[in-house]
């Protein structure tokens, strides 16, 4: 693992340019982009279209080589929308791609290289359309989708329920289910009465979380210097 060489200070403005990038670059292409969401390298998040929420307290995550997209494209006159709830966690790779409506609850969990799409793009028989037939998605609310899940047109996820890796989900899924495979099917139910902690419960139980952050990164950075991080950078050694 690639040890962290930066002093404190340069990961601060680090952080406070990604808060400025999405201010200047994200903000204006949401319809509503929640107070205190979050972004990792934000530059990486793709916005097509609208309109397109992001609920409060939402954590995004993307990367070089995984990009995050949230698409709109519609031909219908009512166009196409996409709304994600508070405390949800998008990771990278995930694309949302509507052209009716995509509607996300809250606490919602998206692995690595989910995609959620509401229609084929293209009609069966007539492959010049490029929308074909669609149908709205709704996932509940504290819904977790593993890694690389399809979730196709017209689907409904219950809350609760967990969608394995790389499932291929084309019909709905009842609340407190766990399914799997393609076409993902129900391997099993959460145990009845058994009490689940949600994201936003979590958040709400951690107010010296900042404070507590802020100290690990001072201890995590203690004796990194300007120049060691340049070195790591430019001539980088066995062990950085």
């Amino acid at each position: 693992m690639k040890r962290e060489h930066r002093p404190y200070y340069i990961k601060y403005l680090g952080h406070k340019f990604q808060r400025w990038y999405v201010d200047h670059f994200l903000r204006p292409q949401f319809e509503y982009l929640g107070r205190e969401t979050t972004f990792m390298k934000p530059w990486y998040v793709e916005v097509n279209g609208g309109p397109i929420s992001l609920g409060d307290y939402a954590n995004v995550v993307a990367t070089p080589d995984n990009r995050v997209r949230f698409t709109v494209w519609s031909n219908s006159e009512e166009g196409g929308r996409i709304q994600i709830g508070n405390y949800c966690l998008v990771c990278p790779g995930v694309r949302v791609s509507a052209a009716t409506e995509i509607v996300v609850g809250d606490n919602c969990m998206m692995a690595m290289g989910v995609y959620l799409s509401d229609s084929d793009w293209h009609d069966i028989y007539d492959r010049s359309m490029f929308v074909g037939q669609s149908a709205p998605i709704h996932i509940g609310n504290n819904v977790w989708i593993g890694d690389c899940a399809i979730v196709c047109k017209g689907v409904t996820i219950g809350e609760n329920s967990i969608i394995g890796a790389r499932a291929v989900v084309i019909k709905d899924i009842p609340p407190n289910a766990i399914a799997a495979g393609n076409p993902a099917v129900i391997v099993k139910y959460l145990e009845p009465g058994k009490r689940l902690t949600t994201r936003e419960e979590w958040f709400n139980t951690l107010d010296q979380l900042p404070d507590e952050v802020d100290r690990v990164e001072h201890e995590k950075h203690e004796g990194n210097t300007l120049f060691g991080w340049l070195r790591s950078l430019l001539f980088p050694r066995k062990g950085d």
